[in-house]
Formats: structure tokens, sequence, C-alpha cells
């Protein structure tokens, strides 16, 4: 594969990124965390972490998602859901997308796992 053509994926991989953790501070996920982890991770480029406010908020997100990926010409390779619904993981291959409730985010620390990584500024929204 050429190396310009890995800079297109690269960069609609983190338009994409960018765009799924908009949508995840609009639904109103909390401490949205945007990881560029292209120097540390083989898997992925970019990991996005969110705490959900329910069950049902976060179903709703994660279907959302879906269709944004698969818009941006990204879809979903996977999707995992515990029995709980307390952690949802879409796969999109360049972007893993972690929603959490608030203690298992806390358990799991993902932030920890990733500490060497390169946070991605969000933008705010209008107030």
């Amino acid at each position: 594969m050429s190396h310009q053509k890995l800079e297109i994926q690269s960069a609609a991989a983190a338009a994409f990124a960018a765009s799924a953790a908009s949508l995840l501070t609009d639904r109103h996920c909390g401490d949205v965390l945007l990881l560029d982890v292209t120097t540390l991770s083989q898997v992925c480029d970019f990991v996005l972490i969110g705490t959900g406010t329910s069950d049902r908020q976060m179903k709703s997100v994660a279907d959302e998602l879906a269709v944004l990926g698969k818009e941006a010409g990204l879809p979903a390779f996977r999707k995992s859901v515990d029995t709980g619904a307390t952690w949802i993981v879409t796969d999109f291959v360049t972007v893993v997308a972690h929603l959490f409730e608030p203690q298992l985010r806390a358990y799991y620390d993902l932030e920890d796992l990733w500490v060497d990584a390169r946070r991605v500024e969000l933008e705010s929204g209008p107030e």
C-alpha cells in the first residue's frame, strides 16, 4: 500500500474519530476522551472512551456510532455488549469506541492503560 493511501486512510480515521467523539459529547456521555494510539498500537489508530448515563443511552449511542461509521465509509467490524450493557465496545478497526457505566470505567481504567497516548483535544460545542 502506498504512503499516500495510508495518509488518506489515517486522515479519514482521524476525522471519523473526532466526529464520533463529538457524537458522544452531544449525546451527554461524560468524560469523553479521544486517544491517538497510532505510535503505540498495531491494532488501531484511535481509542474513544466515554461514560454513559444508563444502559439505554449507551445502547442508543452505540447504534448511532455504527450509523456514523457506515456513513463515513468505516462500518463497524464488531460490536460487543456485556450482559448488563455496562460496557459496549464498537470496533471500527482504525477506531475502537468504549462506552462504560461509571464504576466499570473506573475499574478497567483504560486511560491508565493508554497513559502514553496523545490526548486529542475535542472541540467544544456551542454553550
